[in-house]
């Protein structure tokens, strides 16, 4: 697992040393270069003081082993009268002015100069000055690599207290019991944990809003199945206590028909748990014109027993992308509803045509349609429109689902559902996509 704080120390402390490196190599290249100067001021200050009279011999080695200064006379013949380090190889020929030697020895300053009849050639090791700038340098960064680990430590204290807001938000989750959904404080809190508490929050109110729904939903499930299950109790004991076989009989179909009625039940449940907008659904190219054929193929037979003429009206090519199940369940609903509340020898007429680009499904009835003031309404779960002499029908069971799974389905595919009256009076559903 990685931590925010112990990354942040790590970076914080490798740009530390890096600019610690830096500091250290602009300060021995700054100390290198005063050393340059104040020992190529010592060279000529040493080829100055030398005596200008000419040398009558030439002088012996003073040391073998000093790496200081190396001081080389020439007369004016050429001839070598002085040289302090025998031993350490110097160009035989001096250049006047400063230069730069490669020696087996390493790299030396050289600076020659004519003083009286002589000339003068004065040479020193280049390492005494890298030494002495590397012991500037050292000097002056060894305080600040004492300091690292205080610093280090520093650090790790100064984002613990920077990182307590969120460990505060942590604590504050950690502590809350399962069902509270209240948003968390976002008072005190810095700008940049602001924006994850905010968005906390807004889950939270998506979570409360979701169970809110969840528990509305599985209430009203668990009353609307508790009368269909009922009523199949109650049938199953008619059943028992039958005392011939015309009652028997008789009980047997009524007990069908409230274990069809709670089985439709259920699938409208699924289907409307199915049909929820978070639901993932496979999304493909759907030909509307087959798949209306199918859906009212389906129901010919149903409509034709309930005396209902069922057809397709118009049907033209068209597509749309989305879940072919879910579609087909979306029309078969609304054709069902259809044949279900038009009365015997009506019609209900199903047309697909394309305006203005977009396909749009009518399915036209002519039942007792649903009055204007409660068409926003039917789409809510378990409602049904109330009983009156408009609708003559009293055999039709339903659950009150149908219309709010068609909404459902239709959302999923950016689809709109609008309830108008159809030419013959009934209701009109028109599903535009």
């Amino acid at each position: 697992m990685h931590s925010i704080r112990r990354q942040l120390l790590v970076w914080l402390l490798a740009l530390v040393i890096v600019g610690v490196g830096f500091a250290g190599w602009l300060i021995y290249r700054q100390a290198l270069a005063e050393a340059n100067e104040l020992f190529d001021y010592q060279l000529q200050q040493i080829a100055a003081a030398l005596p200008s009279e000419p040398f009558s011999s030439v002088l012996t080695s003073r040391s073998g082993s000093d790496e200081g200064v190396v001081i080389q006379i020439w007369n004016r013949n050429g001839v070598l009268m002085y040289y302090s380090h025998p031993r350490v190889p110097l160009a035989p020929h001096a250049e006047l002015g400063f230069s730069t030697e490669m020696t087996a020895r390493g790299e030396w300053r050289v600076y020659s100069a004519i003083v009286g009849d002589n000339v003068v050639q004065l040479a020193q090791p280049l390492s005494i000055r890298n030494r002495l700038a590397a012991g500037v340098a050292w000097r002056t960064l060894w305080p600040l690599v004492l300091l690292l680990p205080f610093l280090g430590l520093a650090v790790w204290v100064i984002i613990g207290r920077g990182l307590a807001p969120l460990q505060r938000v942590t604590r504050a989750l950690d502590t809350r019991r399962p069902e509270a959904l209240e948003p968390l404080p976002d008072t005190r809190l810095p700008q940049e944990v602001q924006p994850v508490v905010h968005a906390l929050n807004a889950l939270l109110q998506r979570l409360a809003t979701a169970l809110d729904t969840q528990k509305a939903f599985v209430a009203d499930a668990a009353h609307e199945l508790r009368t269909p299950l009922a009523a199949v109790q109650i049938q199953a004991q008619l059943v028992a206590r039958a005392q011939d076989d015309a009652s028997r009989k008789e009980a047997l179909a009524d007990l069908q028909e409230g274990i069809a009625r709670a089985t439709r039940l259920a699938e409208q449940l699924l289907a409307l748990a199915r049909s929820e907008p978070d639901s993932k659904t496979a999304m493909q190219q759907v030909d509307l014109h087959a798949l209306l054929d199918e859906c009212v193929g389906a129901y010919v037979l149903l409509a034709q027993e309930r005396g209902v003429d069922l057809g397709i009206e118009t049907s033209e090519s068209a597509s749309v992308t989305g879940d072919a199940d879910a579609l087909r369940v979306m029309f078969s609903n609304l054709v069902d509803n259809a044949t279900k509340y038009t009365p015997r020898g009506g019609r209900v007429d199903v047309s697909l045509k394309v305006e203005e680009g977009h396909p749009v499904v009518r399915i036209a009835d002519s039942g007792p349609g649903i009055p204007a003031t409660e068409r926003d309404r039917v789409f809510d779960r378990f409602y049904r429109v109330g009983e009156g002499a408009s609708r003559a029908r009293t055999d039709v069971a339903g659950s009150g689902l149908g219309l709010a799974i068609v909404r459902r389905i239709a959302l999923q595919h950016g689809a709109t559902v609008e309830l108008g009256e159809s030419q013959a009076g009934g209701l009109l559903v028109s599903v535009r996509f």
